[in-house]
């Protein structure tokens, strides 16, 4: 069991396009936005992989530095909260120790969008029929 991290940094209002978030949509492959479905990323080129994890406490190092940096950015102040933002990275431990998916996703200010994802893998519990893109 291993972990990918994805990020996605966009406008909030190509979230509302779900055609291009299906994988079933011709430009599903080329397109960088976060899927409707997290497993869906194990779809997307391996060239979107932001790093491969064994251990939670590495990936999580990850998820909490790729939040921090855009952290000052959150539209909310509720979500800039640090005590908030630590008990989420400590959830999300526990999360991938029992071979869960890891979701953020915060508004940003000036319409943008972040979503930063750290995916199980070999087997995804949900789709274990989705193969390892990087194998």
């Amino acid at each position: 069991m291993h972990h990918h991290g994805y990020t996605w940094l966009g406008s909030g209002l190509d979230l509302l396009k779900d055609g291009p978030r299906r994988p079933v949509h011709p430009e599903f492959s080329a397109n960088k936005i976060v899927p409707l479905e997290l497993a869906h990323w194990l779809l997307k080129p391996a060239t979107l992989i932001q790093g491969t994890w064994t251990e939670p406490t590495e990936a999580a190092e990850w998820f909490t530095a790729r939040v921090r940096m855009h952290a000052p950015s959150f539209a909310s102040e509720h979500h800039r909260d640090q005590s908030r933002l630590a008990e989420r990275i400590s959830r999300a431990v526990e999360a991938m120790s029992n071979g869960e998916d890891v979701a953020g996703g915060w508004y940003l200010t000036g319409q943008r969008f972040l979503s930063v994802c750290l995916i199980a893998c070999s087997p995804h519990r949900v789709r274990p029929d989705i193969a390892c893109p990087r194998r």
